[in-house]
């Protein structure tokens, strides 16, 4: 005898949804339970007297019933907890939409200025800011201060030229008497457009359609 697995369905989000689909399983779960027992002991009335079943079968055809509820209330409960945390996990970024965040060496352009983030190395007398493309071509090069961390980038090219509305990544070169000290990545701000569930996990869309996980934005910061 063969016990059957009940159909499983995603749990909605919305709690009251939730609880009456859980009570309906619980409920489909007892009738089949009850209905496992009924037919177990008509079974054990019909079986053949001569020939009568092992009650080893009987306790392996039990707990295999049991396993098997077991593990769709096992579901169910790992189902529903994976539904709140992705709920949460949006909702409690829903503040950072409209903000601006600072991860990573990629900057939207669309025609306005990027703010820039880079490393402030003391032992330097030249910087200049490297801008690349999606293609990881070098599009600029242009000098920044000596020191100091926070700057931009207008999206002008060195021929005055305004760079095409896209997605640049930013490095910059440090000299001291003309030797190279080191490359070093820029930060670059960019605005987040929406928060949403990715494979399981929390993200936030930039503008440009680029996505980072909250757990590498460096700053957040209202929009000027």
């Amino acid at each position: 005898m063969e016990a059957t697995t009940p159909t499983l369905q995603t749990p909605p989000l919305f709690s009251g949804q939730r609880d009456t689909n859980q009570a309906q399983k619980t409920a489909a779960l007892s009738s089949d339970f009850e209905t496992f027992l009924k037919m177990l002991t008509v079974q054990m009335e019909n079986q053949d007297p001569l020939n009568p079943v092992d009650s080893a079968d009987y306790a392996v055809q039990l707990a295999t019933f049991s396993s098997v509820e077991q593990q769709v209330r096992t579901n169910d409960l790992l189902s529903s907890l994976a539904a709140t945390m992705a709920s949460g996990g949006v909702e409690s970024l829903g503040h950072w939409v409209g903000m601006d965040v600072r991860a990573g060496n990629e900057g939207y352009f669309d025609g306005s200025d990027i703010e820039l983030i880079a490393p402030d190395r003391k032992d330097a007398d030249q910087r200049i800011l490297v801008v690349r493309d999606e293609t990881g071509g070098i599009t600029t090069q242009e000098n920044i201060a000596a020191s100091g961390t926070d700057f931009s980038w207008d999206g002008n090219f060195a021929n005055g030229v305004e760079a095409p509305h896209g997605t640049y990544t930013f490095s910059v070169e440090s000299f001291n008497n003309g030797t190279l000290l080191a490359t070093e990545s820029v930060q670059a701000y960019n605005r987040v457009r929406e928060a949403v569930i990715e494979d399981g996990e929390a993200m936030l869309i930039l503008k440009g359609g680029n996505s980072v996980a909250p757990g590498d934005v460096a700053a957040l910061r209202s929009p000027d």
